[in-house]
């Protein structure tokens, strides 16, 4: 169930050891904000993900919109062979070249988590296997990145909840029962020695207005009118200090307000009833209770019109939310979505 109360962002003191991590969209989202803003973080999970900027594959694709769609769908997400993946060397060339993002240099210090499942028909394993080596490339390489492609899932978070679907599986919600809680190994990963997750979560679950963070963007943003947090009941009762901000993006399909869209409609009788499901039942909170990890679930949003066609309600990881669609921005300190979410963790860190 939501809260039915809608609450300012609040700020509370941290050691600032943010992270993030997401999956489909919200992996590639994760990977731009990483490399935008890789001065605030100390590592990323990326499950189902790309290289950064990996829709401008061939240089055409910077200048042609075209270009950038058909690449996200052909080379970013389901390359057939190795040599049509993801061309890594090009696409560290561009983010050398990229204005307005933090020095590439912050990430090789910190620490990367990569999954791809044996069974995903959605993402390809080569496609993902060039993230791993993206991130090497970067310095984040022996024990400070785990890559792992072994395990038989679909295109999905995997949880170890009786009422998901099963783990090869391909299908909304993208939800899969394992024999692991992803969320804990993410984290585990990325702040290593911390406490095993807590049996419940009783922090404080935040609903806010996403709004104050878009600015005079909101008709191409293709971001949900509300944003949610979970603040840990240690960090809530001021008992303790957060050790930081982690952000969790949730792919297509997957937002609490996605809403299919047929022949351009919004299809409301059949509206999935997913919910909060990516939030509450993949594991991320009772890991965050235990640590006190204060979580910000930002929300996209679907729609089908002039200024934003996303009809999956994804994370903009080709160039829709972009005043220009000659040029898009997408994945600078800049972009519409990533200065969006940033601004919410320097709203919630303190800062």
């Amino acid at each position: 169930m939501f809260d039915h109360f809608v609450s300012p962002l609040p700020a509370f003191e941290t050691d600032g050891r943010h992270s993030i991590s997401g999956l489909s969209s919200g992996a590639f989202m994760t990977v731009q904000l990483h490399v935008a803003h890789s001065a605030s973080f100390i590592g990323a999970g990326v499950i189902a993900g790309g290289p950064y900027r990996a829709s401008e594959n061939y240089r055409a694709a910077a200048t042609t919109p075209t270009s950038n769609i058909l690449n996200a769908l052909y080379v970013a997400m389901s390359p057939l062979t190795e040599g049509t993946a993801p061309d890594v060397d090009h696409l560290l060339a561009l983010a050398r070249d990229t204005a307005h993002i933090d020095p590439l240099d912050n990430l090789a210090d910190q620490r990367a988590y990569v999954f791809t499942g044996t069974c995903d028909r959605v993402v390809n394993q080569l496609a993902v296997r060039k993230t791993r080596e993206f991130y090497e490339k970067l310095g984040i390489t022996g024990d400070r990145l785990m890559f792992v492609d072994d395990v038989p899932a679909g295109h999905s978070i995997i949880t170890m909840n009786p009422e998901d679907s099963p783990l090869s599986s391909n299908q909304p919600p993208y939800i899969n029962e394992g024999d692991f809680i992803q969320s804990h190994q993410i984290l585990d990963h990325l702040y290593p020695g911390a406490n095993p997750p807590a049996e419940d979560a009783f922090g404080a679950f935040i609903r806010f207005e996403q709004a104050e963070f878009i600015g005079f963007a909101q008709d191409r943003a293709s971001m949900a009118e509300f944003g949610y947090a979970y603040i840990p009941s240690r960090v809530a009762s001021g008992n303790s200090k957060a050790i930081g901000v982690h952000i969790v993006l949730h792919g297509c399909k997957q937002g609490y307000a996605y809403v299919d869209f047929v022949n351009g409609r919004e299809d409301i009788q059949n509206q999935p009833p997913y919910g909060a499901r990516y939030m509450r039942s993949t594991g991320y909170m009772e890991w965050a209770e235990a640590n006190d990890l204060i979580l910000l679930f930002p929300q996209a949003d679907g729609g089908d019109s002039n200024a934003a066609q996303n009809p999956d309600g994804c994370w903009d990881w080709w160039g829709y939310s972009a005043k220009d669609q000659n040029s898009p921005d997408y994945y600078s300190q800049n972009a519409i979505q990533i200065k969006a979410i940033h601004a919410m963790l320097t709203r919630l860190s303190g800062q």
